[in-house]
């Protein structure tokens, strides 16, 4: 979560915790959590992380706090061709929330996700319209499936492989020819995500 401070994070937790019991905190209970001394700090935090977005308040109850929708989310960014190459470029689509994934010693910051696009993977598990979740990196294993950026800015989700010691990229579908041309990678495939009612 870009811009909050680790204090604030805690307090961004607790607040978390407590609306998934369906009871979020008051203000005192915020500061006899976080062990403030002073109802004053707990506004000030609060004031913060409502101007970063990650919450609401409302004036009519004490404890009208609301999270933000995206806020801690990791937001899936664009469509990923899993197929042919397609034109990679920033369209937030919506937002995968970290609780549903299990990232160990991953930080939020670390990972973005992309909606897959096409067949070209499905020997692989991974289908059209599946969100597959990404770990920033520029380097991987051989076999190892990976987002990379194909001249033009056009991404694609393939298997890493090497050939004569050259990379190239390889669906998980024999109707594709693997791709020789020059990439960067850009993340590791963590897992995917399917939703079964669309």
């Amino acid at each position: 979560m870009e811009g909050i401070t680790p204090k604030q994070k805690k307090v961004l937790d607790f607040i978390r915790e407590r609306v998934r019991e369906n009871l979020p905190p008051t203000i005192r209970e915020i500061a006899a959590q976080m062990g403030f001394s002073s109802t004053g700090t707990v506004r000030d935090y609060l004031n913060a992380l409502e101007k970063k977005g990650c919450l609401k308040r409302g004036k009519k109850s004490s404890r009208a706090i609301e999270l933000a929708e995206k806020c801690g989310k990791i937001p899936i960014i664009s469509m990923v061709a899993a197929g042919k190459p397609a034109w990679a470029y920033e369209d937030i689509r919506g937002y995968v929330d970290p609780d549903d994934l299990f990232l160990g010693r991953i930080s939020q910051q670390d990972v973005f996700a992309l909606e897959v696009k096409g067949d070209s993977m499905v020997e692989a598990g991974i289908l059209d319209g599946d969100i597959a979740v990404i770990k920033k990196q520029q380097a991987a294993d051989n076999g190892d499936i990976v987002v990379a950026l194909l001249e033009d800015n056009e991404a694609t989700l393939k298997k890493l492989r090497y050939r004569n010691k050259r990379p190239l990229l390889e669906a998980a579908n024999k109707n594709y020819s693997p791709i020789e041309k020059e990439f960067t990678v850009i993340g590791k495939l963590i897992t995917i995500l399917r939703k079964y009612n669309r």
